[in-house]
């Protein structure tokens, strides 16, 4: 079948999609996807992956997307980070058999991203992300997307959408803030630029950003004309968003750790879910934090998740008519509802006004570390955090892994190893000895009667490397 484009694409392939999960880092796997399209949720994205590792690395693809096919997960886009048109072709062919799209992210702001030169510090580089879109476009037998930030600049927030619309995205996503805007610093989306961008294009737009309930997913399809609303953060907190409602938090967390039981993940993406499922109710019951930060398995999880729920309970019991919510809360504790970031400077008054993430400054630091890096440095008082001390690793010539200092080839120790056994050679850097090892194995043979001299030495030959040494990469 000939590749759907465009408005095609969305209103077929995703059946007109108007309320999206957006891809979240260990946040948007299976289980959580399945609960939140159980709850209205009309696309989902996979977690952001990298290309690069899931070129090379198998266990990698059946971790993070071969392992969790399901019927009842469709429609999906996978989303790669990537920096390398080849790279990203490459991880875009192994996925496109098991989801809908692949999507491109040019919208991490994070410090990681920045390290490794992808995401939105990639918004720059107009060249590069033409080629990248315009071979993925050529190459893929699914539509190519792409996910962004916008520029401070309404103005070139539109020129920037458009050279990714002629390159061949099918479908822009568009995050109303800048690079800049995260965190404590996140601020409001600018539906205007979205707005913008939504007019000077001819492919469907997704907004995203300032989503906490319904009404503000039809106030932004309304403000905008986008053709879908993803949200992020609004999920994470109230997974029956898009339903509309705000049901009591344990009726969510244990339909989640249900699924979770029938499709399991890490034990740490359960914990994080509950930690925002439960995070009004954790500020009230401080208690039980320490318990679920400790829990090593899902049965633990399971118990704390339950506690909780009896303490609300509890909570309801006692709770006498025309109670008003505590600490400013639109609802009670223990109904599912948003949670609001404050800013560096917002101070709250049973803190003598120093917010838990107050600028350095305001800390009254000296050396201007944060509390996690003063608590290192006091553990090893010869730890340095001065980036331009940081030791500087020379990469392997093949895959930009940091290289062995005393690999004979310049290779990581995996690239080494393959190199070693296909040319039957030593590597003592890596500990790698198959020309040693060899050897001694021919030696051995020519001192035992009956077995012959093989003819030919070699990886492949009868008798040889391969042969002797079969076992020796297991």
């Amino acid at each position: 079948m000939p590749k759907l484009q465009g408005f095609e694409f969305w209103s077929h392939t995703l059946g007109g999609a108007r309320h999206v999960v957006a891809p979240m880092v260990d946040q948007s796997e299976l289980a959580w996807r399945l609960l939140s399209r159980r709850h209205g949720a009309q696309l989902c994205y996979t977690p952001m992956l990298h290309a690069q590792v899931f070129v090379r690395d198998a266990n990698y693809r059946k971790e993070n997307l071969y392992c969790e096919v399901c019927p009842e997960d469709r429609p999906l886009i996978v989303q790669f980070c990537a920096n390398d048109p080849e790279v990203f072709v490459q991880a875009a062919l192994l996925a496109q058999d098991y989801c809908d799209a692949i999507d491109l992210n040019l919208g991490c702001p994070q410090m990681i991203a920045k390290r490794g030169h992808y995401g939105a510090f990639l918004q720059e580089e107009w060249d590069l992300l033409q080629r990248m879109i315009m071979l993925a476009h050529e190459k893929l037998s699914v539509p190519v997307t792409c996910k962004i930030r916008v520029f401070p600049e309404i103005d070139k927030t539109v020129r920037y959408a458009q050279m990714l619309e002629n390159a061949g995205c099918q479908l822009l996503t568009v995050h109303g803030r800048t690079k800049e805007q995260k965190g404590p610093l996140s601020g409001t989306a600018s539906w205007e630029h979205i707005k913008a961008v939504r007019k000077a294009v001819g492919i469907p737009v997704f907004a995203n950003g300032n989503i906490q309930c319904l009404q503000d997913v039809e106030q932004c399809i309304q403000d905008t004309g986008v053709q879908g609303v993803m949200s992020a953060e609004g999920n994470l907190y109230n997974p029956a968003l898009f339903e509309g409602r705000s049901p009591a938090v344990w009726e969510l967390a244990e339909e989640y750790l249900d699924i979770v039981r029938q499709h399991p993940c890490p034990l740490s993406y359960v914990r994080a879910h509950l930690f925002k499922l439960w995070h009004h109710t954790l500020q009230v019951h401080q208690q039980l934090r320490e318990e679920l930060a400790k829990v090593k398995t899902l049965e633990g999880v399971t118990a704390v998740s339950q506690a909780l729920k009896l303490r609300c309970q509890e909570d309801i019991s006692r709770q006498q008519e025309e109670t008003r919510p505590a600490g400013n809360l639109p609802s009670f504790h223990w109904i599912c509802q948003p949670y609001v970031r404050r800013g560096p400077r917002e101070g709250s008054k049973e803190n003598g006004g120093c917010s838990k993430r107050a600028l350095e400054e305001e800390e009254g630091s000296t050396d201007g570390l944060s509390k996690n890096k003063q608590k290192k440095q006091l553990r090893n008082p010869g730890k340095t955090f001065d980036p331009s001390l940081k030791p500087k690793y020379a990469k392997c010539d093949q895959c930009g892994n940091p290289k062995g200092n005393k690999c004979v080839f310049n290779l990581c120790r995996g690239c080494c190893k393959k190199r070693a056994f296909r040319e039957t050679a030593d590597c003592p850097g890596h500990g790698l000895l198959f020309k040693t090892k060899l050897e001694k194995s021919l030696a051995w043979k020519g001192t035992q009667p009956g077995l012959q001299e093989p003819q030919q030495v070699g990886p492949g030959a009868p008798g040889g490397f391969s042969e002797v040494m079969g076992s020796a990469l297991a």
